[in-house]
This record gives C-alpha cells, structure tokens and sequence, in this order.
C-alpha cells in the first residue's frame, strides 16, 4: 500500500525518490536552494512540497543517509 504524506499527498516512494535526488544534487555542488528548485522542476511539484519532503527525509533518515 502507498503511503501519502498529509501535507504534500506525494506518495512515499516518490518523496524518496525527491529526496535522494536533492542529496545527491547537492553532493554534486549545487546550493541547497538551487537543488530544491532543480527537484520541483524535474518531479513536477511544488518548491514548498521538496522543502517537507527534505525535512521528512533528515528526520526519518532516508536513504542514501542511513
């Protein structure tokens, strides 16, 4: 079953997939603002939803972290 974030009402695997995208983004060198701006392009959602999903993502230690 797909779990939905209430705020955003991305499915998890695609905010793992926003996540680990803004990670490895900015293990590349782009800024922080310059990757969430990259990410909302690229997966077609809104730059306040890759904020949530990036904070999600520290808290729950997602992948590629853990």
């Amino acid at each position: 079953m797909t779990t939905l974030n209430s705020s955003t009402g991305i499915p998890l695997e695609k905010r793992q997939e926003i996540f680990l995208s803004l990670v490895k983004a900015q293990d590349q060198g782009l800024s922080v603002s310059k990757s969430r701006t990259e990410a909302a392009r690229q997966f077609g959602v809104l730059e306040d939803d890759v904020k949530a999903i990036e904070r999600e993502g520290l808290d729950a230690n997602w992948p590629p972290l853990s």
